[in-house]
């Protein structure tokens, strides 16, 4: 069976040597960093649940390329089934981790991948689907955790490629050579990378005529030489550093999503790895296939999940506090409950609606409408989600104090008679619960909800490309008897 047990996968990280720096200093280890390792422990939940009886058959399936049970994030989709079941594991990582399952994008990378490849060789008469089915099964057979890199910083928006001024602002074939390529730039906002065996990197975006060392599609392992990782760095990433018991943080194992801006030094990477190299013609294709399955992602399973964490602690406030008969606040429970279910239903209807992409191809995504929707839908959604919990936890969701007074004798009694409430649950539980919410309504996640798998304009953007007319059209001319 290949699959790896969470201790297999963690013991696998060991020995690489990564360049990667935090807050103006080195990490030598990402195992004892506090920060890196909620990344470790996020993956590691994966491979733990893939083997659990009650939850393998969300967390893996078997492989129509190696006939062996692999991980749900090693396999690309091939029916409908699939993709509700893509689904279904999305939700279920999101609200057990309450942050990122690391390999989302990777995953969502290589459905883009197989269906454009295929379509390359169909027209062009390369090999890159040969290679990219290579690699694939590779992973499938190490269960190997594969992150994602598409965005890049860009130059002036209101410039051509061509006139940055660095060349570099986009990654870049420096050189072509008889065994491989060698890459140079920079991908940002990338998700978990350092803790992934490997990277599947695609174009950030369109090429055109000229740009043709702009358009690349690689995996590279994230070890590789050259490669350099600048982590962001804030307050949660801070606060997580200072603490001497994780159970103190509003996410203590997993954490916030950490992610890091990826220096390419002349990296090389050899051809059996490339499945993209100059056909500017497919760059786009890359970007639009990658999206239209990532959305679906973003909008209808990781956010459906964390609403559940939010539920979930408002409800217990509700009910620690002596607020379950308040007409207010049990109004505020319905709505976010319909938030929650209405991004499910988005992310179900995505699924069930897919098809085949490219035909003939094998690969199914999402329904690119309600794809789209579900996405632009949910960045509104999960702002109100955090205003609603703002509302029922109260201003003490910013002004708490920290959790650890509770073991100060000087403070203790008068923080639990205060903050307790006269509740029966005590003032530890209310300060826990409280501090998840402040994790949620006073952290990073609406502006990461807002743009992640792009901001909502990109969203504007496809759906009135895609939009259909006639049918609507036609019900008012039918009806108006208008020829």
């Amino acid at each position: 069976m290949a699959l790896k047990t969470p201790e297999q996968f963690e013991e696998s990280l060991r020995g690489r040597k990564l360049n990667i720096f935090m807050n103006g200093e080195r990490i030598t280890d990402i195992f004892d960093n506090p920060n890196t390792r909620t990344v470790i422990e996020s993956n590691k939940a994966s491979y733990k649940w893939a083997l659990d009886p009650e939850s393998q058959e969300i967390m893996s399936t078997i492989s129509p390329l190696i006939g062996e049970r692999i991980n749900r994030y090693t396999h690309v989709c091939q029916s409908n089934e699939d993709l509700l079941a893509k689904a279904n594991a999305g939700c279920f990582t999101a609200e057990n981790l309450g942050t990122c399952i690391y390999r989302c994008v990777g995953l969502d990378c290589f459905h883009a991948a197989w269906a454009t490849t295929w379509e390359m060789d169909q027209k062009l008469g390369t090999d890159y689907h040969s290679r990219f089915l290579e690699y694939l099964k590779w992973v499938q057979k190490n269960d190997l955790s594969v992150a994602g890199a598409l965005t890049e910083p860009r130059g002036l928006r209101d410039k051509k490629l061509k006139d940055w001024t660095s060349p570099y602002l986009a990654l870049k074939v420096v050189e072509k050579k008889s065994d491989g390529i060698v890459v140079k730039g920079y991908k940002i906002n990338i998700s978990g990378a350092y803790a992934s065996h490997e990277i599947m990197v695609l174009p950030q975006g369109t090429r055109r005529p000229g740009e043709e060392d702009y358009a690349i599609a690689f995996a590279v392992p994230s070890d590789a030489e050259g490669l350099t990782y600048v982590c962001q760095y804030n307050a949660f990433s801070a606060e997580r550093m200072l603490t001497d018991d994780i159970y103190e943080l509003g996410n203590p194992l997993f954490g916030q999503r950490e992610t890091s801006m990826i220096v390419f030094n002349n990296v090389f990477i050899p051809w059996e790895r490339v499945f993209h190299c100059g056909e500017v013609e497919y760059s786009g294709k890359f970007v639009a296939r990658f999206a239209r399955t990532h959305r679906m992602t973003c909008g209808g399973t990781c956010k459906v999940g964390f609403m559940s964490n939010i539920i979930g602690a408002c409800r217990l406030l509700q009910e620690y506090k002596g607020m379950t008969k308040a007409p207010h606040i049990n109004d505020e429970m319905v709505q976010l409950l319909i938030l929650r279910e209405t991004a499910r239903a988005c992310g179900l209807a995505a699924a069930n609606l897919g098809s085949e992409e490219p035909p003939g191809s094998g690969v199914y995504m999402p329904d690119e409408m309600m794809g789209n929707v579900s996405k632009l839908n949910v960045c509104s959604a999960f702002w109100k989600a955090m205003e609603l919990a703002g509302d029922i936890g109260g201003g003490l969701v910013v002004t708490m104090p920290s959790v650890r007074e509770l073991k100060n004798p000087e403070v203790k009694d008068y923080i639990e008679e205060c903050y307790g409430f006269g509740s029966d649950a005590g003032a530890e539980k209310i300060m826990k619960v409280t501090k998840l919410l402040q994790n949620w309504t006073a952290g990073l996640h609406g502006v990461g909800t807002w743009h992640g798998a792009g901001p909502p304009q990109a969203q504007k953007i496809m759906i009135s490309r895609i939009a259909d007319y006639e049918a609507d059209k036609e019900l008012v001319k039918k009806k108006m008897n208008i020829s």
